[in-house]
């Protein structure tokens, strides 16, 4: 007997169950966002999980860990860099459009 054609898309599914593994939101709360019956949204979030398509919150291995800690201090060090260019870059051309300032100058 052929399989009935799927209710809801697979890029819906796929949505809903990212929805709720990246935000932590609800299952009840997505499925009414998304008008889903929750029930169903539920079943689809535990079969993700169980095909281990759903990122663990944890990381296997200390050398994993060891990886993921590295490349974040990495990356917090260049948002930290990129930051102080900004501000010192803000702070340099809102002194150059203050009137006050330009007057000063000027004299």
């Amino acid at each position: 007997m052929p399989r009935s054609p799927l209710k809801y898309p697979l890029e819906v599914r796929e949505r809903a169950i990212e929805m709720v593994t990246s935000t932590g939101r609800p299952i009840a709360s997505v499925a009414l966002e998304l008008g889903l019956n929750p029930e169903t949204l539920r079943k689809w979030v535990r079969r993700a999980e169980n095909a281990g398509k759903v990122p663990a919150d944890e990381l296997s291995t200390p050398a994993e860990k060891d990886a993921e800690i590295k490349r974040l201090r990495a990356e917090v060090a260049e948002l930290r860099r990129t930051n102080e260019i900004l501000r010192l870059a803000s702070a340099y051309f809102a002194q150059e459009l203050d009137p006050a300032r330009r007057n000063e100058r000027s004299r």
